[in-house]
């Protein structure tokens, strides 16, 4: 069956600063084994896409690196907001972190997110990371600016319920949902390990994954915040939180569909066609992927292109699996072996 090639709008590249778990290669290699052909990249790299010259630094990785085309956000920081305003034109949005995440990009100030809705051009998208409370704290601000905002991987009932009634209500908002929060909880802890389960926001209970199942129409775009740490990270004392996300998804959408639980439809609005109207992605021509429907098999980690070498699906059987990726006309993957070359890949933002 052939589908349009999908988008993930948070993904984690980890270049610069961190290229041994990760980097814009083997990153976006991942990306076209799980059906990917734009990935839209976080900024807390290290040092953060807060100002041109680390801009400048990522882009010169990925135009020299990538294998399917992709965007960068810029991140928002306490003393950043006018070096950042030159810079819109180039980045497929601002993320805002207001909670607990990994890096140093935090904005504890409220006034701080004033600040940058208020002074950012409207056609530049904004993605909050907010988590309970903070949630209810910049859908209001947001609104108070007549700014859209996106909120990163929603995770618990109260947080999807307070969505579906501001959307209710009017207020320009959009929300992500991640394949391991749909499909796991805290009762997978245990099997994947308390350390490898590390991931931000935490797994939740039953009762969160399942309000998510049931409140999908608020749900507008599937993301798998891929955020790969290896595993001797992962095992030790302080393991960092994330888990690697591209090369699972589509397999475990898939999967649903065949439980009844999505229509394909379903799958294509929310890594398609949702994330370019909210994002501005622009189409790319001839570009698709093919998926065998039917196949069942089990997730092994050795088989994957991600440098981390881990899932927190390991073994987990799935049916449905990507046969082909075809990105502008040429083959870019088919059944297991990579074509697409580093570089390949266009910057959606670049003319």
């Amino acid at each position: 069956m052939r589908l349009p090639g999908l988008i993930d709008i948070h993904v984690h590249m980890r270049e610069p600063g961190a290229t041994h778990k990760e980097d814009w290669d083997s990153g976006t290699a991942a990306a076209l084994a799980g059906g990917f052909t734009v990935v839209l990249a976080m900024p807390n790299t290290q040092p953060p896409i807060t100002d041109s010259a680390a801009l400048a630094v990522v882009e010169q990785a990925a135009q020299t690196k990538a294998r399917c085309d992709y965007g960068i956000y810029l991140g928002a920081g306490a003393d950043n907001i006018d070096k950042l305003l030159p810079l819109a034109d180039h980045a497929v949005g601002l993320k805002m972190y207001l909670d607990q995440t990994f890096g140093s990009l935090r904005l504890d100030d409220m006034s701080l997110w004033a600040k940058h809705l208020s002074g950012l051009p409207k056609h530049l998208p904004v993605v909050a990371h907010a988590e309970g409370r903070s949630i209810a704290a910049i859908i209001l601000i947001a609104s108070l600016f007549d700014h859209p905002i996106h909120l990163a991987h929603v995770s618990t009932k109260e947080e999807i319920l307070l969505i579906r009634q501001a959307k209710e209500k009017g207020i320009q908002v959009t929300c992500e949902v991640c394949p391991h929060h749909l499909f796991l909880s805290e009762k997978d802890i245990p099997a994947i390990g308390a350390r490898r389960s590390e991931v931000r926001p935490m797994l939740r209970s039953e009762e969160d994954r399942c309000s998510l199942w049931e409140n999908l129409e608020v749900i507008d775009c599937f993301a798998t915040d891929h955020a790969p740490h290896t595993l001797a990270e992962k095992d030790s004392p302080k393991p960092p939180p994330g888990y690697p996300g591209l090369e699972t998804a589509l397999p475990l959408f898939l999967t649903a569909i065949h439980e009844g639980k999505l229509t394909l439809d379903d799958v294509i609005r929310r890594l398609n066609t949702n994330p370019r109207r909210i994002f501005n992605i622009p189409e790319q021509p001839d570009t698709w992927i093919d998926v065998d429907m039917d196949e069942t098999w089990e997730i092994r980690a050795a088989e994957t292109y991600t440098r981390c070498g881990w899932t927190p699906f390991e073994g987990r059987k799935v049916r449905g699996r990507l046969r082909q990726v075809t990105l502008r006309g040429k083959l870019a993957f088919d059944s297991g072996k990579m074509y697409a070359q580093p570089g390949s890949g266009l910057n959606i933002r670049r003319k």
